[in-house]
Formats: structure tokens, sequence, C-alpha cells
């Protein structure tokens, strides 16, 4: 076994050095030695001469040692895989959102071009795959992680595979963002930041004020931002009969400003009573203001008499405003009892508010007016929460814990959408109220069978129920889902070794825009452009996957690991494009409906190291690695590119921190990089997504152990983003070839404990 796992080591440090790594630092000094980047509270302190000019030698090695584990002991101990990211990750390269964090992460993509975000995907996955939680609860609705700054986050957890206290709708798995706890240290934070793109400034202030008052200890997290930005997109169209004879031509430039204002509340109070009795409260309060510009062009190069699409416009001017605000009370109760059981109660609730606003004037090549197209959006959602946990120890090494979960929420929707003081759509100006109820209960087992083997079993029934309600008529949609779990963890004798399995079963429900059929318009209708409606018969994906991993711990805060995982799918949702006859002529419609069967499978590989590992004399340098491939096919779709939608075939990243020996000087950066790839849609639609590679760069001065100053650069190169997507029928082979640019953006960022 011994030599199994050198060789296993090996092959791991060679791939992660010729592949593009993430390095979390361990902070269990009694463990780990220091890595390059730690605190210098952390690193071995002199204490001054004595009198007869010699330091005390019992005084040279001292270190601070803090009680809680690192995340890589978290990580180590944890029954089912679980990897967890603290703020040594959070703060490392100054990134204003947690999207740009979490694309460094082991097997996680963000979608969209560099540097605007997108929807964050595990295991190449596209949305609705990876379930996001805050504070293990489900994230409200519209909720955009691109809007989360990382100073109000204590940490990221990413779960692999399914555990039964959280909802299974996880087939990709699970990334649970946890919001500041209360703050150990007696300083309060502050962070002032100013970053640039293109000369378009966005100011940023971070604040953490912690304190006690009795049993009542508190930390009072926020902030206010502001940023600028500017999109510069070109679309290229080309049309053919099915004849192969060319029926368009047309450039089409649009450019779009946008200014938002936010701020960002999250309070957490801890109150702990006589009896031992504990009572969290944590209000999360996120409100942000955004007004847009912009301007469009479409260049005609070629037109057939023949074609009876509507002729597009020639320009079109428009502006927009958006209002939002989340408010999310998170609060719990937890009991010990006499026998060392534990009942943990949970609850909690939100308002939203979304208010949007736009006015589209489109113009035909001799200036004249030919659309006024308004569209009015407000929408309200409120939900209420509550759940529990009863944890019981049974004897040594076991604990059986069982809970409950019940939440109801509402969404009240009135849009007005109007074409030359036409409604766009049937419904427009009607309210739409849906409403949605979940109920979920299970139990869980976790037990050590002996000192190197350890176990997780558990089950969860999960019933949502949707119902809404339009003109009409209302539409009811209800699902029931069981899914069983198992995990394993053999840690090898004498050595710092492990082997993983997990088995689970878990799946995804429609989400609420899919199953309700109020449409989103198309203003350039097109078959790549379609109008989108819901389908209300959608039913869920089931999974059944399996995780098979090895995990090599380093003597230092290091780690070398090989996951495998597959997923077996069942009821694929898909969208499709067709040409439906509506109340205002003909257009592109997009639905989504249950298509079939698919399988995904993939290898991930990770190695965070300091080189000091393996070169005792070397630089004080922290290698952080990590390389994905991905497999995927859908059975009722034709190869060679049916890949589930969105997933690309590998990604990787490369990061390197380095303290520069003798001064308070840190430097470091990260590569990040997913290949293009096609994706057959259906069989009649393919899409192209573009090259990323994305270069991030900072640096570091501590002043002092309370004072530094971080300067960041990201998206350094700044290439243009391209993709394309292509409709191919008998008749018709329309496609746009789509060309972004994307910006570098920098920041300088001063931190401070008061």
């Amino acid at each position: 076994m011994p030599i199994l796992c050198r060789i296993s080591s090996l092959t791991l440090a060679i791939a992660a050095t010729l592949l593009p790594v993430s390095v979390v630092r361990a902070q269990d000094v009694a463990n780990y030695p220091v890595s390059a980047t730690d605190d210098p509270k952390l690193l071995p302190v002199k204490t001054p001469p004595n009198k007869a000019g010699k330091e005390n030698p019992e005084s040279v090695q001292k270190v601070t040692i803090s009680g809680a584990r690192s995340d890589l002991d978290e990580r180590r101990q944890a029954t089912a895989a679980k990897l967890i990211f603290g703020r040594d990750e959070l703060d490392r390269n100054g990134d204003t959102t947690i999207g740009e964090v979490l694309k460094r992460l082991p097997g996680v993509t963000v979608g969209g071009r560099p540097g605007r975000g997108g929807d964050i995907r595990m295991r190449g996955m596209g949305n609705g795959y990876t379930q996001i939680l805050i504070n293990g609860e489900r994230a409200p609705r519209g909720f955009s992680m691109d809007s989360l700054t990382p100073d109000q986050v204590e940490r990221i957890e990413i779960v692999r595979g399914a555990v039964a206290e959280f909802s299974t709708q996880a087939i990709a798995g699970t990334i649970n963002i946890v919001l500041r706890e209360e703050y150990k240290q007696k300083n309060t934070d502050l962070k002032i930041s100013l970053g640039s793109e293109q000369g378009r400034l966005a100011p940023n202030v971070s604040l953490t004020y912690p304190g006690e008052i009795g049993n009542l200890s508190y930390a009072i997290s926020g902030s206010v931002f502001q940023n600028r930005k500017h999109d510069d997109t070109e679309t290229a169209t080309q049309e053919q009969d099915g004849a192969g004879n060319t029926t368009l031509l047309q450039n089409q430039h649009d450019l779009t400003n946008r200014q938002t204002t936010g701020i960002h509340l999250t309070p957490r109070f801890n109150y702990r009573f006589e009896n031992g009795d504990t009572l969290m409260l944590q209000p999360f309060l996120m409100n942000s203001r955004s007004d847009s510009s912009g301007q469009s062009q479409v260049d005609l190069l070629y037109r057939s008499p023949t074609l009876l699409a509507p002729a597009p416009y020639a320009s079109a001017s428009s502006s927009a405003h958006a209002d939002t605000t989340f408010l999310r009370g998170f609060g719990n109760w937890q009991h010990r009892f006499e026998d060392s059981s534990k009942l943990t109660v949970k609850f909690g609730g939100g308002l939203g508010k979304m208010d949007s606003s736009s006015l589209r004037t489109q113009f035909d090549q001799s200036g004249h007016q030919i659309d006024l197209i308004t569209d009015v959006n407000n929408t309200r959602d409120s939900s209420l929460n509550t759940g529990g946990k009863y944890m019981r120890p049974i004897g040594e090494g076991q604990t059986l814990a069982a809970g409950w979960e019940l939440e109801a929420g509402k969404r009240t929707q009135t849009r007005t959408s109007l074409d030359n003081g036409l409604p766009q759509f049937a419904d427009s100006g009607d309210n739409l109220d849906a409403s949605t109820r979940r109920i979920a209960l299970f139990v869980q087992d976790e037990f050590d069978i002996n000192p190197q083997l350890a176990a997780y079993a558990g089950l969860r029934w999960e019933r949502i129920h949707t119902s809404s309600t339009l003109s009409s008529g209302t539409v009811n949609n209800d699902s029931r889902v069981w899914s069983p779990i198992v995990h394993g963890v053999w840690r090898i004798p004498d050595s710092r070794d492990q082997f993983r399995i997990g088995l689970s079963s878990t799946y995804r429900a429609p989400a609420l825009n899919d199953l309700i059929a109020l449409p989103s318009i198309s203003n350039l209708n097109s078959p790549t452009r379609p109008d989108r409606t819901g389908n209300p018969n959608l039913k869920p994906e089931l999974s059944k996957g399996l995780d098979l991993a090895f995990e090599h711990y380093l003597t230092r805060a290091g780690i070398l690991s090989a996951n495998l995982f597959v997923r077996s799918i069942d009821d694929l949702m898909r969208r499709t494009t067709q040409l439906v006859n509506t109340s205002t002529g003909p257009r592109w419609v997009s639905s989504p409906v249950n298509i079939g069967h698919a399988i995904t499978k993939g290898v991930e590989l990770e190695a965070k190291l300091q080189l000091q590992e393996f070169f005792p004399n070397g630089p004080a340098i922290d290698l952080r690695s990590n390389y994905s491939h991905f497999w995927s096919s859908v059975d009722d779709i034709q190869g060679p590119n049916n890949r589930l939608d969105t997933q690309p075939s590998q990604t990787a990243n490369l990061g390197v921190d380095y303290r520069i020996g003798g001064t308070p000087l840190t430097l470091g950066g990260n590569i990040n990089w997913t290949p293009a790839y096609y994706t057959q849609s259906t069989n009649q639609q393919l899409s192209l997504t573009g090259i990323k590679r994305q270069l991030d760069l900072y640096g570091l001065w501590k002043f002092s152990p309370d004072l530094q100053l971080r300067f960041s650069a990201n998206n350094l190169q700044g290439s243009d983003f391209l993709s394309s997507s292509q409709l191919t029928t008998a008749n018709l082979n329309h496609i746009d070839y789509i060309t972004a640019k994307t910006y570098t953006t920098w920041t300088l960022r001063l931190e401070m404990k008061l």
C-alpha cells in the first residue's frame, strides 16, 4: 500500500503541474507549518534582547495557536466529501464578487464572459444542477451570486455528494455560502477599495464591527458599493434556405452603459442563555439600483425578397431602470439535553421586491420611428420557512440525526409589455400569482466502524408543489422524490491517505419560470433569439450518482486528490425552438420539454502544496491547481456534441503565491482556462461557447499585522469572447456569430484592523 500511495501522489503532483491547482492554508499550526500566505501574527515571533544584549532562547519559536480546526482538517474528518474555503481564499485576489472567487475552486465554472459573471456550475453542469445555499438554505428567487461581495462571507463549503440534511436538488453538488459568523477577534475590520474598468471607477467600503454585551455577542457587517460598466457586442447573422441560397446577411452592433449602486448588511447576533441554550439571529439585506442606456445599429447587407420574417430595425436606443431589494432572516435555536443529544430549530423568512422598467425606440433606415416598446415589471416575493434537526450520540463514534423542513413561498408579478401601445402577449398587464410549498423529512446516521473506517447513511423525502394563476386558468405541478444516500471513508493505517465512496439519489426540479407560461419577448425575434415561455407539465429530472475519491494529505498545509464521478439522469429537461403563430403573427418561441435519458462522468484532480514541502531550502511559494475533465451524452440527441447543456469538456486553474523573503511583499496570481466547445442542444440546434482564458494577478504589502494594501488586476489580457448559435431545419439554416469585448479590472484595496 505505501508503494501505491507514493505512485498516486507522484501521478497527481505531475498532473497538477503539467495541467493547470487552489491552496487552502492550514491555520492549525500545531499540525501544519505556516504557509507563504499566512498572517504574520502566526509566524515565529522574536522578543526584544535582554539586558545582556542576547535574545531569549525560550521565546524564539513562539507561535499563536488557534484551537479551531483548519479548513483541511475539517475536510479530512468529514465522512461525506466536503471542501472548505475560508477567509484566506476569499481575500487572496482582492475579488469584488463571490463569482470571481468560485471560478478558481476545484470543479467549479462560471458561465458568461470574463468579468461579467454568470450562473455557477459544478462539474460543468448548467443552471439548476448545482444547488446554491446561503447559510444552509436555498437562495431567494432572483438572487444573483455576483451581487454578493466576499467581505460578507465567512467561508464557502462545496459538497460534492448529497447529504440528507440539505435538499437533494443537487445533481452536480452543493455550494453553501456561509455569511460572516460571530467574529472571534476583538478588532474591527475596515476595507476601502477602488476599482477601475476602462477608467470607470468602482468604489467599495466594507466594515465588520464585533462586540459583546453580557451573554450577547454580535458582529455588524456591511458594505456599500458602486460600479460602472460598458459592454460592446457585435453579432453577424447569416441565413440560407433549404436549397442553400442566401436569404439574409446582417451585422448588429450593441453598446450598453450601466451604473449600479448597492448596499449589503449582514449583522449577526448570538445569545447564550443561562441553561446553555443558544439563539442566533442574522438578517441579510441587499439593495441595488441600476440604470442603463444602450444603442443598437443593424446593418442589413442583404435580404431576400422571399423572406417572410419581418424586416429588422436599422437602429434603436434604449434606457432601463431596475430597483431590487432582498430581505432575508436566518435564525436558529440550539438546546443540549443531559444525555448529550442536541435539538436545533431553524426559522426564517424573506421578502423580495424587484421593480424594473425599460423604454426602447426603434427606427428604420430613414430614421423614422417604427416601434416604441415599453416594459414595466413589478415582482413581489415572500417566503417563510422552518426546520429542525435532532442529533443523538449512540455510544462512541456514532451519531443519529432526524429532521424536517417546511417552506412556503409566494410570487406576485405584474408585467405590462406594449409595442406601439398594443400588448406584446395575451396576459400583458394582468397579475400573475404563483406559490410554492415544500416539505421534507430526513434521517441520517454517521458512525465509525473502526478507527480507519467511517460511514454515513441517509434518507430524505421531499415534496414540492407549485401553483400559478393566469387569465387562462390555474396550473399546478407536483413532484415527490425519495433520496437514499450512502457515503464511506477508509483512512489508510499509518498514513495520511484516505479513500472515499458515495452513492446518492438526487434530482433537479423545474424552475418556476420554466413552469409558468408567461413569455419573455425578444426584440429581434429570430430562430437563435426566440421568445421564451414555460411548460406547466414539466417533470423533475431524477439522477443516480457514484463518487470515488483518493486524498493524500501532505505534511505541510497541502493536499493531492483525485475524484471520479458518474451521474445517470432521467427525464432530462431541454429547451426546443419552434415557429409559432401568435396574436402578433408568426414568432420563434423556445419552451422546455422532458426529452429522455442522459449520462455524465468526469475526473477532478487537485493539488495544493508548499514548494518547501519538497525543497526545504526553496523559496516560500504556495502552488494551487486543479484540473477537471468531463464527458456527457444525451440519448435522444444525435452526436457528436450531444453533451449536457453548457458543460465544457475540461477546465483548469493554476495559481501561485510567493512571499518575498525579508520583505512584507507577497505576489501571486491565477490562470483560469476553459476551452471552446460545441453543444448540440437539439437535433436542429448547435451552439458554440468560445475559449475562456483569464489571468488574474495581485500584490499584497503588509505594513503591519493591522494594516495592509492589496493591488489586483483581473482579466489582465482582456480577450474578446466568441460564441455562436445555429438552427438547421429542412428549409432553414440560420447562424449568429457573436463577439463580446471583455476588459481588465484594476483594484486597489486598503485593509485595516482597528
